[in-house]
């Protein structure tokens, strides 16, 4: 608690010339932390980390078991637009097009409307792919690797042709990763760490565990867990979010970890483009619409609009939800970054307190 508050007054010390620290001196931010405090303090969530920045001005706080800025939550879909900045890291060296039919990397993956799919429409889920495979449970509780996944995922039948309409589809980023791999011959989690990672210098993340251990790594509350995941059912213990299969799998669409400044970090890059990853005009790429009019609007990895924020975002926020109780964005509007993580999975209440407190958050840095 001494290290939270110390953060706190250093950071109320600072100059309150920006909206968002003048919002907290206000206490339209507080209520955030309130939220957050709220949820923790009554055990309806075991551990919640919150991050925010606009401009130069940061703010961060820890709730409940959680004891340092630096703690690893499982990061769930996060995982996506985290390894997909990874693979267009190789379209930023010409290894492939966005227009490329994915069978030119891929070969078998052709017929049955295979063929027509391009690395676009993985990476905006309209190719058709579904999110789960029919079967995930019996992979996962056999503990299958990552290739069981990819040579399931090219065999499993289509829901739509491809660029039809939009569907979330957790196997089509596992199938635009595995693009990256044929390409470099690299497992996936050694990609971003290289790829993304290193160069922003994300010291507490791992797409899987990594060198992290376990029990340093935040749990999940897995009672109410989302059905892909086992539900919290006790038969899937060797399997569920916080199984050691599960983190140590390196899954591109769900087993990202990291911790609340690390996220920060990484949206800052695709607020402010360095070039430390990608070429700035790829970092803008990977955060505007790419469908088609009349199919929801999705950037590449990131989803896109103002309910990816709360009141007040622009339609140019992005970033994205974890079923494991998770959440980032930004707004290039009022050049803020926000990431919520929980340990609560997002589905067991509504609303959820990071959703309540990432609204209060847009409303501070809209007020």
């Amino acid at each position: 608690m001494t290290n939270r508050r110390t953060f706190l007054q250093a950071s109320l010390l600072t100059t309150l010339s920006s909206p968002l620290l003048a919002a907290l001196k206000r206490g339209n931010l507080s209520a955030a932390e309130e939220t957050l405090a709220t949820a923790t303090n009554s055990g309806l969530i075991e551990a919640a980390s919150i991050y925010i920045q606009q401009g130069t001005e940061k703010f961060q706080r820890t709730f409940g078991s959680s004891k340092s800025p630096d703690d690893i939550f499982l990061l769930a879909s996060i995982s996506k637009p985290i390894s997909i900045a990874a693979v267009m890291k190789l379209y930023d060296q010409g290894k492939f097009a966005l227009d490329d039919p994915v069978k030119n990397f891929i070969p078998e993956f052709s017929g049955d409307g295979r063929d027509a799919i391009t690395m676009r429409q993985l990476m905006t889920h309209v190719s058709g792919l579904p999110d789960q495979l029919p079967q995930n449970a019996q992979l996962r509780s056999n503990h299958a690797i990552l290739k069981e996944f990819v040579d399931a995922a090219i065999q499993t039948p289509l829901l739509f042709p491809a660029g039809t309409k939009y569907s979330y589809s957790s196997m089509a980023i596992l199938l635009a990763t595995e693009v990256a791999m044929r390409l470099t011959g690299k497992p996936i989690a050694k990609i971003v760490e290289e790829n993304v990672y290193q160069p922003l210098g994300m010291k507490h993340s791992a797409l899987g565990l990594g060198a992290f251990k376990l029990e340093s790594v935040m749990k999940v509350q897995v009672e109410n867990a989302a059905p892909e995941s086992g539900s919290g059912a006790p038969s899937t213990k060797s399997w569920d979010w916080n199984s050691l299969y599960w983190r140590r799998l390196g899954a591109p669409w769900g087993t990202a970890h990291g911790s609340a400044a690390d996220v920060g970090l990484f949206l800052n890059e695709f607020l402010h483009p360095s070039g430390k990853i990608l070429k700035p005009k790829t970092a803008q790429l990977m955060t505007t619409n790419q469908n088609p009019r009349g199919i929801r609007p999705r950037a590449l990895g990131f989803d896109l609009g103002s309910h990816c924020g709360g009141p007040g975002c622009s339609e140019q926020t992005f970033g994205h939800t974890g079923s494991t109780g998770t959440l980032c964005w930004a707004d290039p509007a009022t050049a803020t970054t926000c990431v919520i993580l929980t340990t609560l999975p997002g589905r067991a209440i509504t609303p959820h307190p990071r959703k309540t407190a990432s609204d209060q958050v847009a409303r501070a840095a809209n007020s």
